[in-house]
């Protein structure tokens, strides 16, 4: 197996940049339509969407509480520093929702290894609907969406208008195989093994997998986390298991 550095690629932040450069293996892959091979999203298709200020994006959890990456922030503790941007599909529309944060919540024990989910308290509630999210493992198989204002194409800018895609569930033995140390129970894998092309890119990063549960309802599965590069063939996406942390993301979000 190959054991490779784990790159928190998915974040818009310069130090990510920097990370991608030092352990780039190969060419950026080709992506024929934006998030990587994906398309835009309608107006109130996703209507749980958040955009960061910081460069990532999350899904409200609750009208007041946004669940995101915990690579995506700083530590926990009162923090009024992020705008959360919501209810739209284009960050420039006049519509658009921006709400500021109060406090923080990182995962406890979070390490830069598995346990990557935060949750940001908000100054006011969001009048759009939650995401619920997935409290067994019920839902981690499938085809799952994700969707993101990050970068259409490995390296590229962030994106004005939400983009969306598709992509298969990856088993753990097949990630391991790309990558040699997912954190098993903790992380899920999706993208497309052999082709690439689609998947989450820099800036989707604590950005939502969802798919509908059996009422048809979205649910909640994975929070975009991190990879090799963006849609690169044999190096499908990794994503937080959110079944995994449900109770403890629900007893952090009583607190907050």
């Amino acid at each position: 197996m190959k054991q490779l550095l784990r790159v928190l690629k998915r974040c818009s932040v310069a130090v990510a940049a920097v990370a991608l450069a030092t352990v780039s293996l190969q060419p950026a892959s080709a992506a024929p339509n934006p998030v990587v091979g994906g398309t835009r999203a309608t107006q109130g298709e996703f209507p749980f969407m958040v955009r960061l200020s910081m460069g990532c994006g999350g899904a409200l959890y609750a009208q007041d509480i946004v669940l995101t990456a915990a690579h995506c922030v700083d530590g926990s503790g009162n923090n009024t520093s992020i705008t959360a941007t919501a209810g739209v599909v284009d960050l420039q529309s006049a519509s658009a929702v921006k709400v500021k944060s109060t406090k923080v919540l990182q995962a406890p024990g979070y390490n830069g290894t598995g346990k990557d989910w935060a949750l940001i308290k908000l100054a006011k509630p969001i009048n759009q609907p939650t995401l619920k999210i997935a409290t067994t493992t019920a839902y981690n198989q499938g085809t799952f969406t994700v969707a993101g204002w990050g970068a259409a194409r490995e390296g590229g800018a962030q994106q004005r208008y939400l983009l969306k895609a598709n992509v298969p569930f990856v088993s753990d033995a097949d990630c391991n195989a790309a990558y040699g140390n997912l954190v098993a129970g903790e992380e899920l894998c999706a993208g497309l093994l052999g082709t690439g092309g689609v998947d989450t890119c820099q800036g989707d990063s604590g950005g939502p997998m969802f798919r509908r549960d059996n009422a048809g309802a979205w649910i909640q599965v994975g929070i975009v986390s991190w990879g090799q590069g963006c849609a690169r063939p044999d190096y499908p996406g990794v994503y937080t298991e959110v079944s995994t942390f449900a109770s403890a993301i629900a007893s952090a979000a009583a607190t907050l």
